[in-house]
């Protein structure tokens, strides 16, 4: 399945040449996060499995049936992830994100083989809470 929004990150990245400069990059995309309200940052929004703290918050527009994500976490890199996961992930139907598998994304994106196991566990835990949502989501729907 061909994705215009992966589409559009591999192309951002594409101009990067190494790995420092993704780095970079990553970090930059975390920033434009808009911060989560203190009252969000609950126990329960907690991703567990990543070495850093993660809070990612979904929402399902009943009108729309798309799931909207937002997230925060309290290391630069990770923000980042979690920017790229939200710009993938958020704003669709449970089954289009079911069926975007986050390894591969990152992998065409070049950041695959470059994260640190801990970083590579981290982003596996945020990709598996993503998807948990959305599997809900459609066993309720």
């Amino acid at each position: 399945m061909t994705d215009a929004r992966l589409e559009e990150l591999i192309e951002e990245f594409s101009f990067l040449d190494d790995w420092e400069e993704r780095y970079r990059y990553v970090i930059d995309l975390g920033r434009g996060l808009p911060p989560l309200p203190s009252e969000e940052k609950l126990d329960v929004a907690k991703v567990r499995g990543c070495a850093s703290q993660v809070w990612l918050i979904s929402n399902l527009d009943p009108d729309s049936g798309h799931i909207q994500f937002r997230g925060e976490s309290d290391a630069a890199i990770v923000q980042g992830l979690l920017a790229i996961l939200i710009r993938l992930y958020s704003d669709r139907p449970a089954h289009e994100i079911l069926n975007l598998d986050a390894a591969s994304a990152f992998q065409a994106l070049g950041l695959g083989e470059a994260l640190s196991p801990q970083r590579s566990n981290g982003l596996k835990a945020m990709a598996l809470r993503i998807q948990d949502v959305a599997r809900d989501a459609k066993a309720a729907g």
